[in-house]
């Protein structure tokens, strides 16, 4: 029965996005491509080898992890020490991502794991990765969290982002206040 009343545009599904849609698919043609390649290597090298790489590969990632860890702890001491915030990226986050890379079993997950330790190449999935955050951030809705994160970013003459929150006086303190505007650049 029907009273006439509108429908709440939320009843319709929401359409899933493409990353949900096709992520299982890929996910399970990664494991396949991984499991036919390590058995077309112990079918030409041997079993014996295929367990020396996948130790080798553990090891190697666990030493990269650590590496930037340690690298990470020690750019944040050096800026607590001077009272400034750490540089920017340095690359720790996708040298970690690459130590973690090379120690999940597999040979395709060994090479992009060496290839993100390479420093053009972290620049170049960095450059990627913050263009698309920054897009994802221009398209958020006003009023939800990703316009929180777009309203508190200032950037600096010298291109330094700066996180702080605007303040204005010019109001009257009774004036009735409406949605602000987005920010953009």
């Amino acid at each position: 029965m029907t009273t006439g009343a509108p429908t709440s545009p939320y009843t319709a599904r929401r359409r899933r996005s493409r990353l949900r849609r096709y992520l299982p698919l890929g996910l399970a043609a990664w494991l396949v491509l991984e499991i036919w390649l390590l058995t077309l290597v112990a079918g030409a090298a041997g079993g014996l080898t295929v367990f020396l790489l996948l130790v080798a590969g553990l090891v190697a990632g666990s030493v990269v992890i650590k590496r930037a860890g340690r690298r990470a702890f020690a750019s944040l001491n050096e800026a607590m020490r001077q009272g400034g915030s750490p540089a920017r990226g340095g690359g720790n986050g996708l040298m970690m991502l690459g130590g973690l890379l090379l120690m999940i079993p597999g040979l395709v997950s060994d090479v992009a794991g060496l290839l993100l330790l390479l420093p053009p190449v972290q620049r170049a999935v960095g450059r990627l990765a913050e263009n698309a955050f920054e897009r994802s951030l221009r398209r958020v809705a006003p009023g939800s969290l990703g316009d929180v994160f777009q309203q508190a970013r200032m950037h600096r003459p010298d291109g330094k982002v700066v996180p702080g929150e605007v303040v204005r006086d010019d109001e009257p303190h009774g004036a009735p206040r409406g949605p602000r505007p987005p920010l953009t650049r």
